[in-house]
């Protein structure tokens, strides 16, 4: 049974959320501001965690950010919830790292479906061991780890889903909704080919040597992605098993 954190200084809110996670079969803790939050985050180790931006003392987005820059952390699954309707708003916290985002108010059945997609790309699917490599970056899908010059690079269950759609796929231009499709649940929204754009935004910041000339995810534009394969004079893709 996934363990599920939801945060919000809003105590009705997070009864309704927890009623309704807790019909759909996850066990809940709850938290009413962001240093309790930080204290269950790191005492309980949640599956995942369902945080609002607005909270009284540290804020979401401060939250979010101690979380990704902690090493037993940084891949911890996690949803924003905010008031806040701006695009410039929602980006912020996706490029914090967070997993994706639900606009208050909101149907808390939709908050159920967003964090079942959101477990099912952290915690993927059996499949038989491959190892592919591509210049310096290494992806092994067995073990669910990804190298760049056998350093271990840390990666949020959606950045892993792009990067392996990627290099399954070498030099496939993907458009934002396949990606959506393929890589983030499949679960399309309003903003959502938005939210596309700043996950890969966080993954060149990531696997490329120099994230504003990218070598690795390349920029088909009026398209989409597509990885590279024979990026800028490194040797071709090669899948090791």
């Amino acid at each position: 049974m996934s363990l599920i954190l939801v945060v919000d200084d809003d105590k009705q809110i997070v009864r309704l959320v927890q009623s309704y996670l807790s019909q759909a079969g996850y066990q809940v803790l709850t938290a009413h501001n962001g240093e309790t939050a930080l204290h269950t985050i790191r005492r309980d180790h949640p599956d995942l965690v369902v945080l609002d931006v607005m909270l009284p003392d540290r804020d979401g987005w401060e939250i979010l950010r101690l979380v990704r820059n902690e090493p037993n952390l940084a891949t911890l699954p996690v949803i924003l919830l905010t008031a806040r309707v701006e695009d410039t708003d929602k980006i912020v916290g996706l490029e914090l790292g967070a997993d994706d985002y639900i606009t208050k108010p909101f149907n808390p059945r939709e908050v159920v479906a967003r964090v079942r997609a959101v477990l099912r790309r952290a915690s993927g699917s059996p499949a038989p061991q491959k190892i592919i490599q591509i210049g310096q970056l290494r992806l092994d899908a067995d073990s669910h780890r990804v190298t760049f010059a056998d350093q271990p690079l840390e990666l949020t269950p959606s950045e892993f889903d792009l990067l392996k759609i990627f290099l399954d796929n070498p030099d496939h231009v993907f458009t934002r909704l396949e990606l959506i499709e393929k890589a983030l649940g499949g679960y399309a929204y309003e903003g959502m080919e938005r939210t596309v754009d700043s996950h890969i935004k966080n993954l060149r910041r990531k696997i490329e040597p120099d994230p504003r000339n990218p070598t690795y995810i390349e920029t088909v534009y009026g398209i989409g992605y597509k990885l590279a394969i024979d990026p800028k004079g490194l040797p071709p893709l090669e899948r090791v098993s």
